[in-house]
């Protein structure tokens, strides 16, 4: 009788490895394209060609399949043109995560994002136009060399000032690195989307800088004060300055602003939590008199 061959062969690990490569890089480029230009053209590309693939091969279409798999070539090559400012983005933020750039010597302990939304509802209620960029993973330094180094700590009076016409740096973006004013009059790309065709400058620039990098670009509208926000090549729109609008806006900013704890700071929240469940125990015994 022949019993069945165990024998190890690395050609299965071989094969395993491969087949987890594929996958993760499959899976990592349409979650990075999702929500985009490149994912939906992506998507569509890919249903398109993979229902006339299945259709060729289902009636043995071989000229057809031929051709196709010449255009999909094409299309490959023609691709790196088309999507030029989503490849871009993607390599820098590959770029960025594997060499993390150091962001100075100063830290955002002491500057809250409440702060920053403090000063962004003092310049809607002032109808000051404004556009502020807040770094994250990809750097802004190309960005910044087109502008003036402020390096300054913000607040509501210096930013109404910086923003008021005709003063010199009032056009132009800012940019916002370490929870500090790095710089401003900056230039940033304008976008090209259809969607924004009714759109002012300020926010064709909010949305271009955001297609090209990770950037939280927040706008004031001149006209009507109105504060929108603009990332991942998308514009979101505020109606007004309620508190609703407030909490949405601090949410944001706090994910470009990480607070560092101090060890001093962790051990006390690390006490705080301690003693939360013998105060609530003790509260327990005093309630109950049954209990020692």
């Amino acid at each position: 009788m022949n019993l069945p061959d165990f024998t190890f062969s690395w050609s299965y690990v071989n094969d395993a490895l491969q087949i987890a490569i594929l996958y993760f890089a499959f899976y990592g480029i349409l979650k990075a394209a999702r929500g985009s230009r490149f994912g939906q053209a992506l998507m569509g590309v890919g249903i398109l060609f993979g229902a006339l693939i299945a259709f060729t091969f289902l009636f043995n279409f071989y000229v057809l399949a031929l051709i196709i798999r010449w255009i999909l070539i094409y299309l490959a090559i023609s691709s790196v043109v088309i999507f030029q400012p989503e490849i871009r983005r993607a390599l820098a933020t590959i770029g960025a995560f594997l060499f993390p750039e150091d962001r100075g010597r100063h830290t955002t302990r002491r500057i809250t994002p409440e702060l920053f939304v403090d000063c962004i509802f003092t310049l809607s209620k002032s109808r000051l136009g404004a556009l502020l960029a807040f770094e994250r993973a990809i750097s802004l330094r190309g960005y910044e060399t087109t502008g003036v180094t402020i390096d300054a700590r913000p607040s509501p009076e210096l930013l109404v000032t910086l923003f008021t016409a005709p003063l010199p740096l009032h056009d132009g973006g800012m940019i916002v690195r370490g929870g500090r004013l790095a710089s401003a009059h900056c230039l940033f790309p304008v976008s090209s989307s259809s969607n924004l065709s009714s759109s002012g400058m300020r926010h064709r620039a909010a949305v271009g800088l955001s297609e090209e990098t990770d950037a939280l670009v927040v706008v004031v509208s001149e006209e009507s004060g109105r504060i929108s926000v603009a990332h991942n090549g998308r514009l979101i729109r505020y109606p007004d300055t309620s508190d609703a609008s407030r909490e949405a806006l601090l949410r944001w900013i706090r994910k470009t602003m990480p607070q560092k704890k101090t060890t001093l700071e962790a051990i006390g929240e690390w006490l705080r939590r301690r003693r939360a469940p013998m105060g609530q125990h003790k509260t327990h015994d005093e309630t109950g008199k049954e209990k020692a």
